[in-house]
């Protein structure tokens, strides 16, 4: 088989979701995957209502604390059922529930610019993007407006699959900086059945992957990384060498995105094919 030359057969070893967009979120042992990917992932974003746009730890010189809110739902979110509240923890240990009538004006404060936290995506969404002064970046010391997928909360796609093998790789090219999953927010890590350190994730493109035994993704495209891989989150602190590396060694790209061609519940532990 095509994919077992390449050695990209795994199994998957994480599942995340992100119930509110630039906040951390919720590690899984199974999720539904629909056409919308992740179950819940990104269900809710804080919006300017200054300017319609989507807040976005992309611009940290606006928005550079959002890495401190954790965020997860009351329960569960369910197929055919509408999202479920979420809970907020504040930097400072206390959390608040999207119900409360208050919680606008409180994120307001702690912010300290104005923001409503809306789980309805405007038709048109957008964001900005603070593009540092580094080489391999299609834009340098700037901020640009970035056009978002129609009526959702997504960057560019509605799933990021990234491989245990690539974490290494960066690993090896960067010892110093720490390569950890929760710097690049994917939805599903997959470790492969190989021991190669390498992007194998390039070899994907245009390819179906099927994980378990119901869920088909197409791989569209590789996932282009952002200055908040460089932001500092919890132990983990501000590295511009973790971008930097990405872009001097694989054009700013860790893992790659899909659209689903079918839908059902993934696992961890289920068994990962590339076709």
């Amino acid at each position: 088989m095509a994919s077992e030359e390449l050695g990209v057969d795994g199994s998957v070893v994480a599942l995340w979701r992100y119930p509110v967009k630039s906040m951390m979120g919720e590690e899984l042992n199974a999720t539904e995957i629909t056409d919308r990917g992740t179950l819940g992932d990104r269900a809710y974003a804080l919006v300017d209502p200054t300017n319609g746009k989507v807040v976005s730890a992309k611009n940290p010189r606006k928005w550079g604390n959002l890495f401190d809110f954790r965020a997860g739902f009351s329960e569960p979110p369910r197929l055919g059922e509408s999202v479920p509240p979420v809970n907020i923890t504040l930097p400072d240990g206390s959390t608040l529930n999207s119900e409360q009538d208050n919680i606008d004006e409180t994120l307001t404060g702690v912010l300290g610019r104005e923001v409503v936290l809306d789980a309805a995506a405007p038709a048109e969404p957008s964001l900005e993007e603070y593009w540092p002064d580094m080489e391999g970046l299609d834009h340098r010391e700037t901020v640009t407006d970035e056009t978002m997928p129609t009526g959702t909360f997504f960057d560019l796609a509605v799933l990021h699959i990234l491989t245990t093998a690539t974490l290494e790789r960066l690993r090896e090219l960067y010892p110093e900086g720490r390569f950890e999953t929760r710097r690049f927010r994917p939805n599903i890590v997959v470790e492969p059945a190989s021991d190669e350190k390498a992007f194998i994730e390039n070899a994907w493109i245009g390819r179906s992957v099927s994980i378990g035994d119901e869920v088909r993704l197409a791989i569209t495209e590789p996932c282009p990384r952002c200055v908040m891989t460089t932001l500092p989150q919890g132990d983990l602190p501000r590295d511009r060498g973790i971008l930097r590396t990405a872009a001097k060694h694989n054009a700013v790209h860790v893992g790659v995105y899909a659209k689903v061609l079918q839908g059902g519940t993934i696992h961890r532990g289920d068994q990962v094919n590339v076709g």
